[in-house]
């Protein structure tokens, strides 16, 4: 029996992205002056989040629709949405 690491899992997910993000963030402001550690770069598995400059960047193309974000910001400055229907992550199994 094979053991899979997190790569090798991560890489038998497909995605069917939304021309609209499911993910925003309500107040760039408050990431900027309240959350120094922006942690919600370290806890989203998928890396959906990324600091730029002044400005959380939201890749929600590879969003794993875990809802870490939804209850991992102290500050709940990040909107979860579910993908509008058919689109969104689509797991295969192997």
């Amino acid at each position: 029996m094979s053991t899979k690491n997190i790569e090798e899992k991560q890489y038998l997910i497909r995605f069917k992205a939304d021309t609209k993000s499911h993910l925003t963030v309500m107040d760039h402001d408050i990431c900027i002056t309240k959350c120094p550690d922006k942690i919600c770069t370290i806890f989203c598995p998928a890396e959906v989040y990324k600091w730029e400059g002044l400005r959380m960047q939201v890749g929600y193309e590879g969003c794993h629709e875990c809802g870490s974000c939804r209850i991992g910001c102290p500050y709940q400055n990040i909107k979860w949405e579910y993908p509008k229907g058919g689109h969104g992550i689509v797991f295969r199994l192997a």
